[in-house]
């Protein structure tokens, strides 16, 4: 995510903070909250799809969801 969007995220909280924010900057702070969230996540997945347990033998086993075999 761009660091511009981010500043946006920030200015807009500072601004709900002093007071109410207009019906089209709440839709602009949902969107850029949604965009943000969206950003972690898949940088994150990313990050645990390269993610392995080593057992005390040294094997390698790549790290699974919850709940799969």
């Amino acid at each position: 995510m761009e660091q511009r969007k981010i500043d946006r995220i920030n200015e807009l909280a500072r601004k709900a903070k002093a007071g109410p924010l207009t019906p089209e900057e709440e839709a602009e702070r949902s969107r850029l909250r949604r965009e943000y969230i969206d950003a972690v996540t898949l940088s994150l997945r990313g990050q645990l799809d390269h993610t392995y347990i080593v057992d005390a033998q040294g094997r390698r086993t790549k790290l699974r969801k919850k709940g799969e075999k």
